[in-house]
């Protein structure tokens, strides 16, 4: 009988709380989301079943915790923790994109650029908001080496990142600054770029006219293979001198598209493109939904960056469009101001919103090309913001 008590003691159903069965249901919504409705599913079911994983509830000491030291998830959690998987995740990303459309039209550079402005309002917005509360509200300092200033500002930039809808940076980057925001961070960056298809075409319509929607642009020119090989190199070392500490993230991305484009290593890339990235996106997807245990997440900070995350994305998705609507102030040939709302680095998601949008304005007008210039440029822009925050403010 003592032996039964003591099982029973050890089960989920005496430990239960509020809490998990909330997260639970949590998780269950990002699984539905992504089977029935098709949003992100390589990113929303790891995370929607790594969310129920990480709230079955158990008594402490049997080491099975992603929080608890020594414990199989903890290990594998370590990979999130220290920032190593975003990196791996960049050089499959890098395996697999085609820069031609940003090389053949340059200028949609500057719509990536102008897609970060979302990030700096948020980080300006989270700054203020914490003036309101106490900063131990906000972020925590384990090693008590940094002053309440100190841990706001790093905190908000953390916040910020999530407004470049880039999974791999804002974890790269919290993991860095504010490691105790770690998870509401990621899981709001991925719930943000699972949600691209329901958030940025409300803004893309409010802010452009039909007239706008309707421009058709003309097929990019063709980029050569000296361009294609060229353009990582280069990029590889202005961006890299430009904001040295985003080194990890861009220098892996440039090095995947080396071994796509250089002609010569397509057996690594076609590896870094499919087992490679699915195996790092599986890890990564598990971990950092189980790191999301009820204990530590249903907290009102994890509401407040939950909110600032949206405003975040939706201030970078408008401050794209509203950029190509000035660059078509000073051109000749106008552009599809749509495409600037691809300036977030969610891709290809974002670059095909914007497709299915101008295909329903105009079945012949095709984006696609034309979205995804801005698009990568996004993820770009948002790697070199981390690493210009990371130099402010570390």
């Amino acid at each position: 009988m003592e032996e039964l008590l003591k099982y029973i003691h050890y089960t989920g159903f005496a430990n239960v709380q509020i809490g998990n069965i909330v997260m639970i249901v949590i998780g269950c919504i990002f699984f539905y989301l992504a089977v029935k409705k098709e949003y992100e599913p390589l990113l929303l079911v790891p995370i929607g079943c790594g969310i129920i994983l990480g709230n079955i509830p158990f008594q402490e000491g049997l080491q099975i915790g992603i929080y608890e030291k020594g414990s199989v998830l903890s290990y594998l959690y370590f990979g999130v923790t220290s920032g190593v998987y975003p990196p791996l995740i960049f050089l499959g990303i890098g395996a697999m994109t085609d820069f031609s459309c940003l090389i053949s039209q340059p200028r949609l550079i500057l719509l990536g650029a102008a897609a970060q402005f979302g990030i700096f309002a948020t980080l300006i917005g989270a700054v203020l908001i914490g003036y309101y509360i106490p900063s131990s509200q906000l972020t925590i300092d384990p090693a008590g080496i940094l002053d309440p200033t100190e841990r706001l500002l790093r905190a908000a930039a953390s916040i910020g990142i999530i407004g470049g809808a880039d999974g791999p940076t804002a974890i790269f980057l919290s993991s860095k600054m504010s490691p105790d925001l770690l998870g509401a961070i990621a899981i709001s960056a991925y719930s943000y770029m699972a949600l691209v298809p329901v958030i940025q075409p409300p803004i893309i319509n409010f802010l452009t006219s039909k007239k706008e929607r309707l421009i058709k642009m003309p097929p990019p020119p063709p980029a050569t293979k000296l361009q294609k090989i060229l353009f990582p190199l280069v990029g590889m070392l202005i961006c890299l001198f430009i904001a040295p500490g985003a080194l990890p993230l861009l220098g892996m991305l440039f090095f995947g598209n080396i071994l796509k484009e250089s002609g010569v290593t397509e057996r690594l890339a076609r590896t870094a493109r499919n087992p490679f990235i699915d195996i790092v996106t599986i890890l990564l997807g598990l971990t950092v939904g189980a790191s999301s245990q009820a204990d530590t997440f249903l907290t009102p900070r994890s509401i407040m960056i939950f909110g600032l995350g949206a405003a975040s994305f939706m201030v970078a998705t408008a401050s794209g469009v509203l950029f190509a609507k000035f660059m078509n102030l000073f051109l000749k040939e106008k552009i599809n101001p749509m495409i600037g709302a691809a300036g977030v680095s969610a891709v290809p998601d974002s670059a095909r919103v914007v497709h299915m949008m101008g295909l329903k304005e105009d079945p012949n007008n095709f984006l696609i090309m034309h979205a995804m210039g801005p698009n990568v440029a996004g993820v770009i822009g948002s790697a070199v913001a981390a690493g210009v925050l990371m130099a402010i403010f570390m």
